[in-house]
């Protein structure tokens, strides 16, 4: 991926948020200049992960396989005893999957906040990390729900959904692009997510043009 390109999705995103009514903290519009002059009093931001996350899961074709997300609160698992939560907010867009994963320690509420659909696949995953042909127990908006194994799943705008440790997801949107929001446990996306088709976290980056916002893997402080 391009740097212009990452420049333009956040340019974007930043639009989609403001379409919406979500409002961003202040940090989320900094340039590399002015994280130098607040870099002091950013070590939470910095060792927590916050921040801007435009990712192809090294798919190397962001259209069709990525995710544009920013972290906006998060604890650290190497800190039990500070935050227990996070909070993201997404832009997944039409047609864009994310591909299957699922988390180990992470319990996260997915919220459409608004746009189109926010459509998905369900699997338990078996001991061994693969999908499970078993029906799929969760929870939409606090309400008991059961899915067969792989079923596509729809949420309008409001409502929720519950991921539990070991539930593969697979998710992307349907009718526009949906804004969409994570409240989970603490996240930690160096070592609790588990791919079916690893292929990498985060994208490699080729700099055609500079940085206008750094990734929440990019902090050089």
């Amino acid at each position: 991926m391009k740097r212009s390109e990452v420049n333009g999705y956040i340019r974007y995103n930043m639009e989609l948020m403001e379409k919406h009514h979500f409002m961003l903290p202040e940090w989320a519009f900094y340039s590399p200049d002015d994280w130098k002059k607040v870099a002091a009093d950013c070590d939470e931001i910095f060792k927590n992960g916050l921040g801007w996350d435009i990712t192809d899961f090294g798919w190397g074709d962001f259209g069709k396989i990525g995710l544009s997300l920013i972290t906006l609160r998060n604890g650290n698992l190497s800190k039990p005893g500070e935050k227990l939560y996070c909070e993201k907010i997404m832009v997944v867009r039409e047609n864009q999957i994310t591909p299957e994963h699922y988390h180990v320690l992470k319990t996260e509420d997915i919220i459409n906040r608004g746009g189109g659909l926010l459509c998905m696949k369900l699997w338990n995953a078996t001991p061994d990390g693969k999908l499970d042909a078993t029906d799929v127990h969760v929870k939409v908006d606090g309400m008991s729900r059961v899915f067969k194994a792989g079923e596509t799943v729809r949420l309008k705008p409001g409502q929720s959904v519950c991921y539990t440790p070991y539930l593969y997801h697979r998710f992307w949107a349907e009718g526009g692009d949906a804004l969409v929001g994570e409240v989970s446990s603490v996240n930690d996306d160096k070592t609790d997510n588990y791919f079916l088709e690893p292929k990498g976290r985060f994208s490699k980056i080729e700099e055609d043009e500079p940085i206008e916002h750094y990734l929440c893997n990019e902090y050089p402080f």
